[in-house]
């Protein structure tokens, strides 16, 4: 079959002109309208910023979830930068994921609970000598040990004294010329009286006419025998003890009081004290005297009641615990803040105030001046005015917060640098995020041995023992080595890393230290790593609570965790044993 070439061709060449034609209207005709469309919505995305309200550091070009946390990312406010470049933004879900809340400043009657410890002791103006009133050799002793009681007038010793034979032979001698001379006669039964040997035994005597060598000491005060001075067939002076008599009827209980709290404890104050040997007997007493010196070793002054003591329950020696409540309503600023609210940098004190919004919150970070501490509170001296709202739990989530978001924060207060998220150099108490981070069971008995060695290397600080300390501190690096670092996944691995690292790093040279001081130095940064890791992990069946102490390493303080919540001070030993106060209780 044969084709005309010629009929074809304007078949062809109309069928080149449809497709050119369809090709520029798809193509060529809207190809300016599309590159302003694009243009368009690279700056709508330009424009707008998406980041995680838990994560800050977290920013995305277009909606999504977070990668961390899986929660619905939401715009970054425009204003971030603006005249509110200090604070920063929460939304109301956000603050509720991380359990912040706050509280408003307000003055009221504040409360100063402080615990004192002490024992109970004799009442030192009951206290008597039982002195011999001739000289001579002991020949009978009626009392022979310690606690026995005596009335007065008992007959307690007898005495062998050849001065009183002496003293006798001159009176029967001035006896016999008493009418010529009276007065050598009077001279003579006077010297007698002097012995305390009474009228009635020297009349005695001159009746009898016997001389006898044999004198009986008698107890001038009833009481019971604390002090035996003496053994048989000893020699005593005139005026010499031979025993030490207390009177028992009535006892002091001394308080140790700490510098730190002299300003609150005045004479007159009320006091409730319990006695650790009588349990579930409470006692109620009066501050009757204060010492004016301050002990240089034990730095304490020593708080006085006198008590009646009744049926002898108490004895010297026994135990006391003691509270005083003390009002500060004479005070000028009774402003205060619970404990939870306040972050410390070493030098600073700060807190985050709540200036809220139409739709989100903002909280700023503002350095205080704290005053004395009340139980889990502090007083503000100055930084916070009445009526303004801080945040009083979670601040350690907004902290952590802020410095992503390169905001000024507890360690970057003039900084706009994103603080870094990982770090595995030594962690530093106040640079730790407390944010609740769940492990698993295996975990957390891994921890078990570090918390174990940790706690036994306290009390070897406590007891001054350095030895027991080293081999404590080697136990805990051993115990470190051991934990598999696949035990934590996620941001729990994060956090331990740290920790980890930190701890190691203190633990290096435990085994070379020579000296408590140096030993003691190393356990501050072992402990702020401990207290910032319990708190993030919560790897305790048992509560365990936060100690302070004041006057640590030249009045810096120094914090440790504790078991219990008696206070046995690892930093001073036995020189301040129960020098510091409880300021946190993890469950």
């Amino acid at each position: 079959m044969k084709f005309n070439i010629n009929s074809k061709i304007p078949v062809i060449i109309v069928a080149l002109i449809a497709g050119i034609l369809l090709g520029w209207l798809f193509f060529g005709g809207g190809g300016s309208n599309e590159d302003d469309t694009s243009h368009g919505e690279g700056e709508t995305a330009q424009e707008t910023v998406w980041t995680c309200s838990m994560h800050p550091q977290i920013r995305q070009q277009e909606p999504g979830d977070c990668p961390i946390c899986g929660m619905d990312l939401i715009p970054l406010d425009d204003d971030e930068g603006g005249a509110e470049d200090l604070s920063l933004t929460m939304s109301k879900t956000a603050m509720k994921l991380a359990d912040i809340r706050t509280a408003v400043v307000s003055k009221s009657d504040v409360i100063k609970n402080i615990r004192l410890t002490g024992k109970v002791q004799a009442d030192e103006r009951l206290i008597y000598t039982q002195s011999s009133h001739v000289p001579g050799r002991i020949e009978e002793l009626k009392i022979n040990f310690i606690g026995d009681i005596v009335s007065k007038g008992q007959t307690l010793a007898l005495v062998y004294s050849p001065e009183l034979v002496t003293a006798q032979e001159e009176l029967f001698e001035a006896q016999k010329i008493k009418d010529e001379q009276p007065q050598l006669f009077k001279a003579a039964k006077k010297k007698l009286q002097n012995w305390k040997i009474s009228d009635s035994e020297i009349n005695s005597i001159l009746e009898t006419g016997e001389i006898n060598g044999i004198f009986p000491i008698k107890a001038d005060v009833a009481g019971y025998v604390t002090a035996k001075k003496v053994n048989l067939g000893d020699y005593v002076n005139r005026g010499e003890g031979i025993y030490q008599i207390t009177d028992l009827s009535k006892v002091w209980v001394m308080l140790d009081v700490y510098e730190s709290d002299m300003n609150w404890i005045n004479k007159g104050d009320k006091v409730n004290y319990t006695v650790r040997s009588l349990p579930g007997e409470n006692f109620t007493g009066t501050i009757s005297y204060i010492d004016p010196v301050i002990d240089p070793k034990s730095r304490v002054a020593k708080a006085r009641i006198e008590v009646a003591n009744k049926g002898l329950k108490l004895k010297p020696e026994m135990f006391v615990s003691a509270t005083i409540e003390t009002k500060l309503s004479n005070k000028t600023s009774n402003l205060a803040i619970p404990k939870s609210a306040v972050m410390w940098t070493g030098k600073r004190s700060i807190v985050y105030v709540k200036k809220a919004d139409e739709n989100n919150m903002r909280f700023q970070m503002r350095e205080v001046t704290l005053g004395p501490a009340l139980g889990d509170s502090y007083l503000i001296s100055e930084g916070l005015e009445e009526g303004e709202e801080i945040a009083v739990n979670g601040t350690f989530s907004i902290d952590a917060a802020a410095q992503l978001a390169g905001k000024p924060s507890m360690m970057s207060p003039d900084e706009a640098e994103p603080a870094p998220t990982h770090d595995h150099g030594e962690m530093s108490g106040s640079e730790t995020k407390h944010k609740k981070l769940s492990v698993s069971n295996d975990a957390k008995k891994a921890l078990e041995a570090v918390y174990s060695s940790y706690f036994a290397m306290k009390e070897a600080l406590a007891n001054d023992n350095l030895e027991k300390a080293q081999q404590s501190g080697k136990k805990m690096k051993n115990s470190l080595s051991k934990i598999k670092m696949s035990l934590f996944t996620g941001e729990s691995h994060e956090r331990w890393m740290d920790f980890n690292a930190s701890l190691e790093k203190s633990l290096e040279h435990v085994s070379h230290y020579k000296s408590l001081d140096e030993f003691r130095k190393a356990f501050e940064h072992v402990s702020k790593t401990m207290i910032a890791m319990t708190r993030t992990f919560d790897p305790l069946d048992n509560v365990v609570f936060v100690q302070y102490c004041p006057m640590a390493f030249n009045d810096k303080g120094a914090d440790w965790l504790s078991k219990n919540k008696e206070i046995r001070n690892p930093y001073f030993g036995s020189s301040m044993l129960k020098c510091g106060e409880i300021t946190e209780e993890i469950k």
